[in-house]
């Protein structure tokens, strides 16, 4: 499988978070949240000074490929199990996977101020409110920065030009890797989710044109990496996958087993 394209430009370490850390908080309610609903309504210029670098491999001083810092997220089609690669390249990499779901499931506890507004919209089959996940992810980036680490993988958003747009108000995001399915390959995966098989024409329509918001608006950025994801074959999905980003010799030197799904 061609290399599709390269590493993200040099690493940054998060800088939307200023002043103290307050790891020992973990305050979600309504006024936690508010700052980030406020974003919500903010919309960039589409003729935005374009950045025009080209992009190179992070290196360390002894000249491989460090993923410290870097700034990655993951999206990806239906079916293509885009959150395992995430992880594996987090370990491969050595920084955080940060799973959306995962930070959304650990506020369903009746402890958590967040568990009533999460739960009534899982309750009517609704997406989470998006004051409430980015709310959680700008804790989450606090709490790194607590604990002095640097850099992520992040999946699970953005799902649409409008939460990239917020997104890029919290993080400044070095690369976005796009998993994609053939046409046929998505079709399937959006049948067998789908509870009724006439609809997924449908749901492929919206779903195509949230995808390729998407997928223009990193394009401007220069910062998205398209990759086709290999049918039936993970272990050959993750070699073209370390190859288009320049990381086969940390692969080579990692002892994880091989990749099966």
């Amino acid at each position: 499988m061609p290399a599709i394209g390269r590493l993200a430009a040099a690493a940054r370490p998060v800088t939307r978070f200023r002043g103290a850390c307050h790891c020992a908080s973990r305050s979600h309610g309504a006024s936690a949240v508010q700052a980030m609903c406020d974003l919500k309504d903010v919309w960039l210029d589409e003729d935005a000074q374009r950045r025009g670098e080209e992009s190179e491999p992070v290196m360390d001083s002894e000249g491989s490929v460090s993923g410290k810092g870097v700034q990655w997220v993951v999206i990806g089609d239906p079916g293509t199990k885009k959150h395992v690669y995430a992880s594996r390249l987090s370990k491969l990499i050595r920084v955080p996977h940060i799973s959306i779901g995962s930070l959304v499931r650990q506020e369903l506890s009746p402890r958590s101020e967040l568990y009533q507004q999460i739960s009534n919209a899982l309750y009517q089959g609704q997406a989470v409110p998006e004051d409430v996940v980015f709310g959680l992810l700008s804790q989450r980036l606090r709490d790194e920065q607590c604990r002095g680490e640097s850099g992520f993988i992040l999946d699970g958003i953005p799902r649409s030009r409008r939460q990239a747009e917020i997104l890029d108000e919290i993080a400044d995001i070095d690369l976005v890797i796009r998993f994609k399915f053939t046409e046929k390959l998505l079709g399937n995966s959006l049948i067998s989710s789908t509870s009724r098989g006439h609809a997924w024409n449908e749901k492929l329509g919206h779903y195509s044109v949230q995808v390729k918001e998407l997928e223009d608006y990193y394009k401007r950025q220069k910062k998205l990496l398209s990759f086709q994801v290999a049918s039936g074959a993970p272990a050959e999905t993750w070699q073209g996958l370390v190859a288009a980003l320049w990381l086969k010799h940390m692969n080579a030197a990692h002892s994880s087993p091989e990749l099966t799904i």
